[in-house]
């Protein structure tokens, strides 16, 4: 989902990952092929399922998720390195944690060496080492995500999300933000310890899957393009908030034109 989202908004993209030898992982291929993404290091695994999720949707179009990682746990550096010596020089790496802490631990290494820009979305949530936080160059964690990774118990609501993004500055992040759904988002860096909020676009959620995948391939693209960080984020919730107003995954993704239609609707 994060990479058909920065090729629609004009990436171009190369994707890193593992499928099974069934038609799940030849359906996901097809799809990446029709957004014009590089697969040719999307690697099949024999012998394992490909990477599957249960959506759940509530009335207020909320989602849960459930996911099978099958062969997104078999990619390995090899593969890794693989397609970094192919793939050549690139402005950044999206990760999601969706492979083996090892291996994007390895890719964002590889990556740093070279210059690139390493953006982490850590989800599925889980703590994360300062031998990877380190390497990060913006972390966008949810307001529940954050929570996880500096250990604090307490509801997004009790937590003061500027206080937990600010330890993970500590961590040597560069640049922490938190989204929060309709609410916007939330910056802080080295320069802005106290947060800058970047507020929503009011729309009717239909669906809020792939919302926050849709986020980050936008913000990608924006960030990389010379963008501040601010303005990448408002671009990405400007595209984010078009997308739930849609039904289904990659089927939400806006393209480009669509998203500078919106902004330029929204701030007349």
């Amino acid at each position: 989902n994060q990479a058909v989202a920065a090729a629609r908004m004009g990436a171009n993209v190369s994707m890193i990952g593992a499928v099974g030898s069934d038609s799940f992982g030849k359906d996901l291929v097809d799809s990446l092929n029709h957004e014009q993404i590089n697969t040719e290091f999307v690697y099949e695994k024999p012998d394992v399922s490909t990477g599957v999720a249960l959506i759940q949707v509530d009335q207020k179009g909320n989602n849960s998720i459930s996911v099978a990682s099958g062969a997104n746990f078999c990619l390995t550096n090899e593969d890794i390195a693989n397609a970094f010596r192919s793939i050549g020089e690139f402005d950044a790496l999206l990760m999601p944690l969706e492979t083996p802490i090892e291996q994007v631990t390895h890719a964002a290494k590889m990556a740093s060496k070279i210059g690139a820009k390493v953006i982490l979305n850590p989800a599925p949530a889980q703590l994360l080492e300062k031998n990877l936080l380190e390497l990060v160059d913006v972390l966008i964690p949810n307001e529940h995500e954050v929570g996880l990774l500096v250990k604090n118990k307490k509801t997004e609501v009790e937590m003061n999300l500027v206080d937990a993004a600010e330890k993970l500055i500590s961590a040597n992040v560069d640049h922490v933000l938190v989204t929060l759904g309709s609410k916007g988002s939330i910056l802080v860096n080295r320069l802005n310890r106290e947060g800058f909020s970047i507020p929503s676009f009011a729309v009717e959620a239909v669906d809020t899957t792939a919302a926050g995948d849709c986020f980050m391939g936008a913000f990608s693209v924006a960030m990389i393009e010379g963008n501040p960080i601010v303005d990448a984020a408002k671009l990405a919730s400007a595209a984010a908030a078009i997308s739930v107003t849609r039904a289904g995954a990659q089927t939400s993704l806006p393209y480009r034109d669509e998203v500078e239609a919106f902004i330029k609707e929204k701030t007349q």
